[in-house]
Order: C-alpha cells, then structure tokens, then sequence
C-alpha cells in the first residue's frame, strides 16, 4: 500500500470512528436501540423456540451454570453479611407483619392448606406412630396414674389425712415387702404396653375429629390476629447475627449438595421438557408475553440502565477502544488496500 494510500485509509479510519461514536451517545444511541429491538421483536414473532435453541442446550447451561460451576468460598460469606445488613435494616422494627402479607393473604394460604385433608391425616398417623410420641404418651399415662391413686382423686381431696395415710401406709408396705413398688411399677408399665395401641388409636381418632378444618381456621386465624400488628423485629427477637449467619452457611452447603443430586436433574429437565413441549413450535413472542415481557418492558430497562451504561463506557474510552479493534482491520486489510489503490 502506497503512501497515498494508507494516509487515505487512516483518513476514513478515522472519520468512520467518529461516525460511530456520534451515533452511540444520546437521542441517536436511543433511537438505534429502540430500532433494533424492533427489529428483533418481529424475529421473535416468525423464529420458532426449537430454531433458536433446543432442550439439550438449555440443559446444558443449567448443569454447566448451576449443576457444576465452582462458587467461590468467600460467597457464603457475603451471603451471611448481606443476611445481617438484612436483620439489622431499620426498616426491621418499622414494619409489621401485616403490612407484608396482608389478612386476606393469610387466609387464602390458609384455605388452600385446609385443602391438604389427605396429608394432615398422614402427618398425624405418622406422628401418632413414632416410638417417642408413644413413649411420651405411656410415661405421661403412667405419672398421671400415680399422682392420681396417691394425691388428686376425689377421696384423698374430700376425705382430710387420706392422703397421708395412702403415701404412709405406701412407705411401710415398701420396708415390709421391698421391691413392692417396683413390681407396682413393672405391672403398670405392662399394663400400659398393651393398652398403648388402643390409647394411641383413639388418640389419633381424636385428633382427626378436634382438628377439623372450622377449628383449624379459627385457630389459626387467633394466631395471626395476635401477630399481624407486631414488628418484624419484634418476632425475629431471639435470632442473633451469629445464629443467622450460620443458618445462612448450612443453606449454601445444602445447594452445594443437593443441586448435584439426580433429584435436582431431574426436576430440571422435567420443566425444561414442558416448556419445549408447550413453547417449541411457537414464536419465541408467544412465551416473552406468557411472562410479562414486552417491547415497552425492554424498553424502560434500556432507559434506565443499558443508555447510562454505555454512556459510562464511552466516558471511560472504551467504547472509542472497542471501535478501532473492529474497524482497524478492515482498513488495514487486502481488499480495502485494493479499493483505495483503484481510486487513488
């Protein structure tokens, strides 16, 4: 390239930069995006879901993104200090429950949980089932008993030193026969193993009766009566910054975990299959609206961010720099020596 040449080549280098500077900044900068999400919109509106991606490459992403990508420890970290900032924000002790879920909030929650008949029932089999609740029930039976023989039934109440005699004359007939109350004991408790499964069933029946959905509603509706009007900060009283920094720790070891678990695969690609099966043959729009995002929705974000954005980009040179590494080239290259050198 003569001389002549790669002066004129420097010269159009040039101005083509400032072309497009001048167009990336202000009303032209705006104007552009706003055409080019335009024009993008009408691709969305012909381009099939299936044709821009596939299912494969959204599973992909999620197990490079989510499944299998390193976090750095210092996250955690950051997570339990934000979690703190959180607790301690004023905002803590000048808003009261109600005013984040509101009474009809709870009661519909409320209504829809009622609906789960078939689950209660099953929380309360299992409860009624397990060998500490009916150890519990069997020492409780048994202490009542005992209390009750030796100090709160109707003849020791009604009848004055009756009470006395029965524990005085239970001493004696322990120094005349020892062991007595041991044996007492183990008939007792023997007694109780066998009537356990008839306490326990009709315990559960009983439940199943007394926690009806009218007085489930209402009691829990009392509840919330009683705490709706209470501060956040007055119900997180007790929850230290330490305590919650660790709950936030054992939460991020969980998702460690549990998001490389086969269950977590494959809850994933059981919703990613449905959105392809209900969205893969249609326009791309059709799912944009199914979610809330338009035109203008994109729009407002490009005001808001993207513009302030580049504009600090532009400030900083970068935008000039990113300029040049794409228009250099091509001016510096064969076939625009080839132009030039015909019309020079």
């Amino acid at each position: 390239m003569t001389k002549g040449t790669t002066d004129l080549a420097d010269q159009l280098l040039e101005q083509h930069v400032k072309h497009e500077l001048a167009s990336l900044k202000g009303a032209k900068l705006r104007k552009f995006l706003k055409q080019e999400l335009e024009e993008l919109w009408q691709q969305a509106g012909t381009l099939t879901l299936n044709r821009v991606t596939s299912e494969d490459q959204v599973m992909g992403v999620i197990h490079r993104i989510v499944m299998n990508m390193e976090l750095d420890a210092g996250i955690p970290e950051l997570a339990a200090e934000m979690a703190t900032e959180v607790l301690n924000a004023d905002v803590q002790s000048t808003t009261t429950l109600g005013e984040i879920i509101s009474r009809e909030q709870a009661t519909g929650f409320l209504e829809e949980a009622l609906e789960l008949r078939q689950q209660r029932e099953r929380v309360i089999s299992e409860i009624m089932s397990h060998p500490v609740y009916q150890e519990l029930v069997a020492n409780v039976v048994y202490h009542g008993l005992v209390n009750y023989l030796y100090e709160d039934n109707l003849i020791t109440k009604s009848v004055p030193g009756v009470g006395s005699m029965m524990k005085f004359g239970k001493r004696m007939a322990n120094r005349a026969v020892p062991g007595l109350d041991e044996t007492f004991e183990r008939r007792l408790k023997a007694w109780l193993s066998d009537s356990l499964p008839g306490l326990i069933s009709r315990s559960e029946q009983f439940l199943h009766k007394a926690l009806s959905d009218d007085e489930l509603r209402d009691s829990v509706m009392a509840a919330w009566v009683a705490v709706e009007d209470r501060t956040i900060a007055e119900l997180q009283e007790g929850l230290g910054d330490v305590e919650l920094q660790e709950f936030v720790v054992l939460g991020y070891e969980f998702w460690l975990q549990f998001r490389k678990t086969p269950y977590f695969e494959g809850c994933a690609r059981a919703v990613v299959a449905h959105l392809f099966e209900k969205y893969g043959d249609r326009p791309v729009v059709d799912l944009l609206g199914d979610v809330g995002v338009s035109q203008e929705v994109i729009m407002a974000e490009i005001d808001a961010y993207a513009i302030p954005v580049i504009d600090v980009l532009r400030e900083e040179g970068y935008v000039e720099a990113l300029i040049r590494r794409r228009l250099t080239p091509f001016y510096k290259s064969a076939a625009a020596k080839k132009i030039l050198q015909q019309e020079a």
